[in-house]
């Protein structure tokens, strides 16, 4: 049932990023790929009906973690507390600035929420690959399960580090590119015009920002944390991760030369899905590795709430999932097609 639980939350959070990621994504976009006010209302008006939703499983993947894992919870949030709340101010801000960007025609209105749309998209892309770094680099939990994280130390590895070190600041950026791809590609995918056009345009670019970065990340992973890479070769299955990062890497810029807008998305889903899978498979069982000791760290056995608990909570999980997908599947039918303005200013899809 432990493994079970694990398995729940890695998918639910490898969702939300996989769905939330092309938002920021666009955000961090929207300022270079845009050059007129309507091209941004398109590009706003792509993730519109979606970003708000694809926040909920976010939120869900943290009550998954409370329900099954709650010592995790205590620990993590505990310890992460500022990182958190930065995470938690940086989400606020890019919702305001997609709502009330045009709540007013002025230009400095419009111009102000653009510039904090992309701050939030952008450092939110970054936190969400530092804290992605800190799960794989471990925490400094001692025998108490416990642990508190200053946001920066030495920029060392250590057995004391910080949030930010020169592995999850690289982590970070590892991060910023794939989801700025991610974007890139969705915004190829939903839009069309001068936006479609820069957006094929820029895509391999930072393709190949996002191969170099993902190869200079790997190996140092290994230097961080060698013994993710031992667990991963001892599981034969994990390969299948493996191929989904190659067939994903090799398959963005096929697609985009053969100019298939879907694909070509579905490929960078791929990476995102193979890379977070590889990187939950490595870990397992653990879920908070502590750089003090391995004996002080927290694992599906010791950190798992009682049986009866996880029982009744899957009861209640499956018809919730069963609920949320078929949300979002109408969704996405609703909205399909490409983001467009009539010329009364307000979007639809075609």
């Amino acid at each position: 049932m432990a493994t079970l639980w694990f398995a729940l939350l890695c998918m639910m959070l490898i969702v939300y990023v996989v769905l939330d990621g092309f938002d920021f994504g666009a955000g961090i976009l929207h300022v270079w790929v845009a050059r007129s006010d309507e091209e941004r209302r398109t590009i706003i008006a792509a993730i519109g009906p979606v970003w708000d939703g694809n926040e909920v499983w976010l939120i869900a993947a943290g009550g998954v973690l409370v329900c099954a894992f709650s010592r995790v919870y205590a620990a993590g949030f505990s310890g992460f507390y500022l990182p958190l709340m930065m995470a938690l101010w940086l989400l606020i801000l890019r919702g305001l600035s997609i709502e009330m960007r045009s709540h007013e025609k002025n230009f400095l209105w419009r111009s102000f929420w653009d510039g904090l749309l992309f701050f939030s998209s952008a450092l939110m892309a970054v936190v969400l690959g530092a804290a992605l770094g800190c799960i794989i680099r471990g925490v400094p939990i001692n025998q108490t399960g416990f642990f508190e994280g200053p946001l920066f130390t030495d920029f060392r590895v250590s057995a004391h580090p910080g949030v930010l070190d020169w592995y999850t600041v690289l982590v970070g950026l590892f991060a910023l590119c794939t989801l700025a791809l991610h974007g890139a590609l969705y915004l190829y995918w939903k839009t069309a015009g001068p936006v479609q056009q820069r957006c094929r345009a820029l895509a391999p670019y930072l393709w190949g920002i996002q191969v170099v970065l993902g190869v200079v990340t790997t190996v140092a992973t290994n230097a961080a944390r060698p013994d993710l890479y031992v667990h991963l070769m001892a599981r034969p299955w994990t390969w299948i991760f493996a191929i989904t990062i190659l067939l994903g890497v090799v398959g963005i810029p096929l697609q985009l030369r053969r100019g298939s807008e879907l694909p070509a998305f579905l490929a960078s889903c791929a990476v995102i899905v193979g890379l977070l899978g590889a990187t939950a498979a490595g870990l397992y069982p653990t879920v908070l590795h502590s750089t003090i000791s391995p004996a002080y760290d927290l694992t599906i056995y010791n950190a798992v709430n009682g049986e009866s608990t996880l029982r009744i909570a899957l009861f209640w999980w499956i018809p919730a999932f069963l609920l949320a997908v078929l949300y979002f599947a109408t969704i996405y039918r609703l909205f399909r097609g490409k983001a467009e303005l009539d010329p009364t200013g307000q979007s639809h899809y075609g």
